[in-house]
This record gives C-alpha cells, structure tokens and sequence, in this order.
C-alpha cells in the first residue's frame, strides 16, 4: 500500500526530492533489486544523490554482483559517487573495493598497481588535505605500498630499495599535510624508518634524527594544524543550527582564502557544499572563487555542472556556466546540450532567462567572429534563429521593458553588422514597435541606428511616425525637440521649416493638455492642502464654523459673477442653485430648499439654530459697508424675512460679504 502510494506521488510530482527517498526506502527494504535500481537512477537523473546513498547503492551492489561485469558496475556507481560530493568516508569504502574485488589489484599485478595508485593520488588530490578525516586516506595508501613492499622479493634489493623510498615519500607527504593526530603518523613514520635501519627515539614525539627538510615540515604543518583546530571544532559542533553552521563555514572560508592556498580553499568549499548542497549562495560565492583563480579547466567545468545540478533554479549559475564552458573551448554540442538544459529550469524572472540568450548569443558572435578553429555548422543563421527563439518566448512578459529593448536593439545591430542585411534589420525594430510602440526608447534607438549609418531620410520618416504619438511622462515633448534638433544638425531649411509646421501645433496641444490636467488636480490639491494645516493652540478652528472668503470691491469686475475660491463643506450642503445676478448692488442671490427642522449652524461659533422655513437664501459679493438694516430695507418689498446673519471675519471684525438671510 505504501509502495503504491509512493509511485502514485512520484507519477504527480516526479520533482518530490522527500518521496524518491521515501520510495528507494521501501523498494530496499522489499528487495525489489530491479526496481530498487530504477529508483535510484531515476532520482538520479534530477537530483545527485547524498554520500550515504551511494555508498549504500554500492553496498547492495557488492553483494549482489558476481562477474566482472557486476563489479565494473559497482566501481561506476562508485566514481558517480565522488564526483558528487566530497566524501572521505566513501573514498575509503573505494578504494577498500577495488583491493578487495578487482583480481588485478588483489594479487598486486602491474597493472592492478598501477591502477591501485592512480586511484589513491586521486584520493589523495581530493580528500588528502581534509584536516579531520583526510588522514584515513593517507594510511590506506601507506598500507597498500607496505603491502607491496613485503610481497617483492628479499633478493631483488633495488626493487626493495625502490619501495621504500615510495613509502618513506609517502610518509613525507602526510607529514606536511596539516592533518589531525599528526603526532600519531610521526610515531608511526619513526617506527618505520628504525625498521629501516635508522637510530631514533620511537617513544617520543621530538624531531631528533629526521632530516631537517621533513623536521620544518612537519612543524609548519603543525602550526597550520593547530591554527585551524577552533574553526574545525566549529563546523563539527552538533549543537550548532544550519544557520550558525554555515555562518561558521563563511568565517573557516575567509580564513583559508586569506592564506592563500587554493587546494585548501577549494577542499573547503567542497565540505560546506557536502553539508548545504543546496545554498545557491555557497555555489555563486564557489564559483566566482574558481573563475577568479583557476579561470579554465575540467575541475571548473565540472564545479559548475554539479552547481546546476543542485541549484537549477539560479539563472547566473547557468550563465556562468555557459561561459565556463567557451573559456575551456568545449565544443559546441556540449554548450548547446547545456544551453537548452537551462532553458528548461524553472527561473524566478524573466530577466534570467534573458541573460541566458543573451549569453548564448554572446558565445556564438565571439566564436564565428574571432575563433580561428569554428565547426561548419556555426554562421550567423544560429544567431538569427536564438534571437528568433529569445523574442519568441520573452516578448509578451517583457513587453515595454528595457530588456526587451536591448535583446532587439542588439538583434538588429548583427543583423546590420554580421548579416549585412539592412532590410532585416528594420525588420526587427518594426517588430519591435509593434510590441513596445509606446515606448519612446525604442523608437529613438531605432532612429539612432539610422543616423548611426548615416540614413538621413530614413531616420526623418520615422521622427515623422512618431512625433504625434503619446509616450508617457514627457515623452511626447521630447520626440518633438528631438525633431526639431536633428532638423537643425542634418535638415534643409525646408525640412527645418516643415518639422516646426508639424511640430508646433503638436506642443501647443500637448501644452493645453497640461495645463487642463493641471487645473483638474488645483482644486483637489488645494483642498489637501487646507485640511493638512495643523490647529494651533490660540487659532483653533471650531467644527462648526462657516468659511468664507473677503475679495477686495476694486478686484471685482461689474456685472461679471465671481466664484469663491473655496466653499465648506456644510455651505456646499446648503447652497445648491445660485440666482441671478442683482446689477445695482452687485449681489448674487442663491437659493436652496431645506428639509424641513434642517439645522444649520448659526454665525455665532459654538450656536446651532433650527429653522422651520423651507427657504434661506445665501448672498455673497455684498458691499462691505452693507449693515443689517440696509439688507433689511433691500428686501422689505419681498417680506417675509425672519433673520440676518452677516459673518465677520474672526480677528478683524469686517464683513465678510457673505451671509444668511
């Protein structure tokens, strides 16, 4: 049931890292060896699998497998294993192997030795330098030489005298080597060496009767040892949170980089990718490290494939890795195999994918311009067709962004430069613009690239195209001076003369718009303005008071209506419909119908006051001099007037030409 579970999962979301475990765990534990094998190849294919794993992939292998077939086999699961990660404890289970099961090494054959020895300085070269296990290696490959030295024959004393000097070389190496319990493998190295012939105190750790050369060595590497041994602790507490621990990691990094020793270096790195495999930070900050130091090679190459592998998600690491991949001269199928890998991952940003065509046809310009050794199949038609494919695939997500801009931009430049073809390289910024034709950039780059080639006419067609288009911003202005400017540097008079023609009622157009736009937010800003003020402690507003504004009588025009700059809120309430004008005292009457028992606020601030009637009339633009009664006497022939309020300004005292009646 489990099982089935597990394939039903596996079948939904074959990306499940937690479920191909779970699943290679029961097959296991079922013995399902055929499917077992499946699983693991399978999980395999997307993700690299853990040292443990391999080594328990080889282990089932092992016990399982007879012929040398079988066993060719296990010796590749081991190689795929170390390749991996670095992982001490597997190159021990290794090399164990091969002594143990290839015929040749086991009955110490010349070429079972000399493979034997080719596999330990592998060893050596990968793990030897690893401060805390890195000695177990060592002692495997001491043990396989003393081995060989017991079986050659007593007679033959120049092939003895030949072993001993590889085994005392070895010895030699170990003891340079900043390793743990490095006073244990000089115990060891001096009983060695008495066995030999020589006279030296084998109880003590003192240096007396080595040859000075390996004594400053050892020494040296001691103190290495020693420096290091609280950044080894560090890393090795199992107290510590992921978190911590890498932090560690980071400051044993540091450290190491600031000695100056890029074998150590590189080790380290490859023990903190061991233990967070996944932090494409540790990859990015690896990487980098190794294009700064060792710029070409397989060992960069291969770093940089294991990065994708684990951090597919990360566009730079692809990028970076494509230009690996050309520093080495690696051959077009192997960048293209990788190139289209990448174009599979899943990235955050269109931006990445972006960077990997362009990246891609970076490679491809430089390798038919400048390579003196280019395939057939490599010419400017495989550019065209990834430009084709990058436009394809980006041009609707990346619609109106720079990066659209400067993927056709550059497309249109080779189309020019290397295709020679003048009529495709319009071609791919009228495509442009019917994507981004809102964009001013881009029909300024396309007019550059004309007058860049001296095409005259054609860049003034286009300033013709675009000159009455909206662009945002101030962009519309712009294209327009920008006109009139090229006019100026390249135009007749004529062309000068027709540009201001079309130009001119253009900006006037475009000015008008500004300015109605401008006046539609004034009120909307003014009003923001007013309630942002804050209230002080002796000019405090009151909630209820009315707002009005003095105008000066010389300001006003006869006969001409004037609106106030502002009305409150509650005014706005009350008053709805204005009057006709009153032309012999200026007055300006507006009625509004109140529902009835409407209060309203009175003059007085601080006095609310209902009214029964359903009229009250407000007036405004009265005289300043106006008093009660001459309001009163105004409107004695209408009767019916119950009330005056006249208000005042607050510090003055003055009419404020505006009140209730």
């Amino acid at each position: 049931m489990e099982l089935q579970t597990l394939q039903y999962q596996l079948s939904n979301e074959p990306s499940n890292y937690d479920t191909h475990v779970q699943y290679i765990k029961v097959l296991r534990k079922m013995g399902e060896i055929e499917k077992l094998r499946q699983a693991r190849e399978a999980m395999n294919e997307i993700f690299p699998l853990t040292p443990a794993m391999w080594r328990e992939w080889a282990r089932d292998e092992t016990s399982i497998s007879t012929g040398p077939e079988a066993l060719l086999g296990v010796e590749k699961i081991y190689e795929r294993g170390v390749s991996d990660y670095l992982s001490v404890p597997l190159w021990c289970d290794y090399l164990k192997f091969v002594q143990e099961y290839d015929p040749s090494i086991r009955e110490f054959l010349p070429d079972g030795i000399s493979k034997a020895r080719n596999l330990f300085e592998r060893a050596v070269t990968a793990a030897g330098l690893h401060v805390s296990e890195g000695s177990k290696i060592w002692e495997l490959y001491r043990e396989f030489e003393l081995d060989i030295f017991c079986r050659i024959d007593e007679t033959n004393l120049k092939e003895k005298e030949k072993q001993v000097q590889r085994i005392r070389s070895i010895f030699h190496r170990q003891l340079s080597v900043p390793l743990a319990n490095s006073s244990a493998t000089l115990l060891a190295y001096k009983s060695w060496e008495v066995e030999q012939g020589a006279v030296l105190d084998v109880e003590s750790s003192n240096l007396d009767g080595i040859s000075s050369n390996v004594a400053l060595a050892y020494q040296k590497a001691l103190e290495m040892c020693n420096a290091r041994a609280h950044l080894e602790e560090q890393i090795s507490r199992q107290d510590l949170s992921d978190s911590e621990k890498f932090q560690q990691y980071m400051i044993y990094l540091k450290y190491e980089q600031s000695s100056g020793d890029p074998g150590r270096v590189q080790l380290l790195y490859e023990r903190a990718i061991t233990d967070f495999p996944v932090s494409s930070d540790l990859w990015l900050d690896y990487t980098q490290y190794l294009d700064k130091t060792l710029k070409v090679g397989n060992v960069v190459r291969d770093v940089y494939s294991r990065a994708t592998k684990n951090c597919p998600w990360v566009g730079e690491l692809w990028v970076r890795s494509l230009l690996s991949l050309e520093r080495s001269r690696a051959s077009e199928e192997e960048i293209s195999t990788v190139f289209e890998k990448s174009l599979l991952c899943a990235f955050s940003t269109f931006e990445e994918y972006l960077d990997l065509f362009l990246t891609r046809i970076d490679g491809l310009r430089r390798r038919i311009l400048f390579s003196g050794e280019v395939e057939g199949v490599l010419d400017y038609s495989l550019i065209r067709e990834t430009f084709q494919r990058a436009s394809d695939y980006l041009s609707e997500q990346m619609k109106n962004t720079d990066g659209l801009l400067r993927l056709y931009a550059y497309w249109a430049h080779l189309e020019q430069s290397m295709g020679k073809d003048m009529v495709s390289a319009r071609g791919v910024w009228e495509r442009l613009l019917k994507i981004s034709g809102a964009m001013l950039e881009a029909w300024q780059s396309y007019i550059s690239m004309e007058i860049e080639l001296d095409h005259i006419n054609e860049a003034r067609s286009i300033y013709k195209r675009c000159y009455s288009k909206r662009f945002t911003g101030t962009g519309s202005e712009d294209i327009c001076h920008a006109w009139l400017r090229f006019e100026r540097e390249y135009g007749t008079l004529e062309d000068f003369d027709h540009s201001v023609q079309k130009v001119t009622p253009r900006l006037e157009e475009l000015r008008l718009f500004r300015s109605q736009q401008e006046s539609k937010s004034l009120p909307e800003s003014a009003d923001q303005k007013e309630h942002s003020v804050k209230k002080t402690g002796r000019e405090k507003r009151k909630s209820d008071s009315n707002i009005s504004y003095e105008q000066s009588p010389a300001k006003r025009q006869k006969h001409a209506p004037q609106k106030p700059k502002k009305v409150h809120d509650k005014e706005k309430r009350q008053v709805q419909n204005l009057a006709e004008e009153n032309e012999g005292r200026e007055t300006k009457q507006t009625v509004e119908e109140q529902p009835k028992k409407q209060p309203i606020k009175d003059a007085v601030p601080g006095r609310t006051k209902g009214f029964t009637d359903e009229c009250t009339a407000f007036l405004s633009n009265i005289n300043l001099k106006a008093t009660y009664e001459d309001l009163r006497r105004f409107f004695s022939d209408v009767g019916g007037v119950s009330s005056i309020r006249i208000l005042h300004d607050k510090f003055t005292g003055k009419s404020r030409v505006s009140f209730f009646l």
